[in-house]
């Protein structure tokens, strides 16, 4: 019988890497990384799995989760995070029991280049010509918005204009008219890409909001709890949970709930 010839080094090694490279997906997330399990399981249109250094989205694409730089300050997350610093801080949900300390911001870290695949890059026409429009309490004359349809956001914000325009009169009026949904722009404070730019934020109404930069002294809200617990319910944070409160923000962040 002829014998068979055990492969070489270079064969070996280029079998070790196609298995690697197969051995990606799903089943990929890694025990003790619950973080990065959380946001692969967040995003299941677009998000394939993780190996703790990379992500793989589902159409091959493979991003570095981290930057290599463990120094990093707040400010410096803030203006230039990787995706592992934005999901560095957690987000509570329910009902908030104490007032949020000066850097404690989770979602305001934003990694620009892991939106912009997911969303689109509204800085190229990539976002606005997907919206769609979004009655807002309707019943209530709360006229529409324009939000992304990507990972349910549309029909996800229709759901909470709905029960949003089924509370008492003196609840939902702080949620109507919107502020603003879709803004292609930076946030003042960071030079960073905002959450409106991806079209997943909402602005409800500026007349009972407060924001950090308009205000003089310490935290303030007056949004009702009953309001923020309906967004959060459908996925979408709240910016009254910052220490740079921004109590009329809400965006679809489900990883970090």
């Amino acid at each position: 019988m002829p014998q068979t010839r055990a492969p070489g080094a270079s064969a070996r090694l280029a079998l070790l890497l196609a298995l690697a490279a197969a051995a990606v997906p799903a089943t990929e997330a890694r025990a003790g990384d619950a973080a990065l399990d959380r946001l692969v399981a967040a995003y299941p249109d677009f998000l394939a799995g993780h190996d703790g250094t990379t992500l793989l989205w589902k159409d091959g694409t493979r991003m570095p989760v981290s930057d290599g730089r463990d120094d990093k300050s707040f400010r410096d997350k803030l203006k230039s995070p990787s995706i592992r610093d934005q999901l560095s801080l957690p987000y509570t949900r329910g009902k908030p029991t104490a007032v949020p300390s000066a850097e404690d911001d989770p979602g305001r870290f934003r990694n620009i280049a892991f939106f912009d695949k997911m969303y689109g890059d509204c800085s190229k026409g990539g976002v606005e010509g997907r919206l769609v429009k979004v009655p807002w309490l309707p019943k209530s004359g709360g006229g529409s918005v324009r939000v992304t349809p990507v990972n349910g956001v549309a029909d996800r914000l229709r759901a909470i204009s709905d029960e949003l325009d089924a509370l008492p009169p003196a609840l939902k009026r702080f949620a109507y008219p919107s502020a603003g949904t879709f803004n292609c722009r930076v946030v003042a404070d960071t030079g960073n890409r905002s959450a409106h730019a991806w079209g997943v934020a909402i602005d409800i109404n500026t007349d009972g909001s407060d924001y950090w930069l308009w205000s003089k002294g310490a935290y303030k809200n007056r949004i009702p709890w009953e309001i923020v617990e309906i967004f959060e319910r459908h996925g979408f944070i709240w910016g009254g949970k910052w220490g740079h409160f921004d109590t009329m923000h809400f965006e679809y962040r489900p990883e970090l709930l």
